[in-house]
């Protein structure tokens, strides 16, 4: 694996740049903190864990050509990714927490899961990824060994996304400024919805 170095580079390029998931984390993070986001973030780690494995087995080359699918897939994503950024629109700052905002519950790990799934960003950046520097020549143990570094790659990623966040979040004192930073991110999202949308 002497490509690593550049392998890595352009890995956390890809995975690492605003989109869908990264920007959701953040927002996620502002408006519930790190703690109660972690959840979510286990689920997006999940499923990118399934994603990265469905590009390198060629999983999603055969899913890809199922008609219809790829699209529904990305529509019903894009839906729950506006809902999502509402939701956090909505959301009262990290410092105003009473009784009512300890019982709104911040999406589970599941809609993380089926946000990495949905996500057309995150299918293209790993499919560009395995093919420049996993094809199927490489043979199974290195593409095992690249996928699983990939893989680690995103949780770091996105841990860090969710941190900075939640950061935001708590230097957002005021109720009036933690509400504009939430609906600054809720608007950040949804625009990546619509970038990804079309790609």
């Amino acid at each position: 694996m002497e490509d690593a170095p550049l392998f890595l580079m352009t890995s956390l390029a890809l995975v690492g740049s605003p989109g869908p998931n990264t920007l959701g984390l953040a927002a996620l993070g502002a408006a519930w903190g790190m703690r109660r986001g972690l959840g979510f973030m286990a689920g997006m780690d999940l499923g990118m864990a399934v994603l990265v494995g469905a590009v390198g087995s060629g999983l999603w080359a055969a899913m890809a050509a199922v008609p219809g699918l790829a699209p529904a897939a990305t529509a019903a994503a894009s839906l729950w990714l506006l809902y999502l950024a509402w939701r956090i629109a909505m959301a009262p700052p990290l410092g105003v927490r009473d009784a009512q905002d300890r019982q709104a519950r911040p999406p589970s790990w599941r809609a993380g899961a089926l946000l990495s799934l949905g996500n057309p960003k995150a299918w293209l950046a790993v499919a560009a990824v395995v093919s420049r520097y996993a094809p199927p020549e490489a043979g199974a143990g290195e593409a095992a060994a690249k996928g699983a570094a990939l893989w680690a790659l995103i949780v770091a990623v996105n841990l860090g996304w969710l941190a900075a966040g939640a950061a935001l979040g708590r230097a957002a004192r005021t109720p009036a400024r933690g509400r504009a930073l939430n609906r600054v991110f809720a608007v950040l999202l949804a625009l990546s919805v619509i970038g990804a949308a079309l790609l």
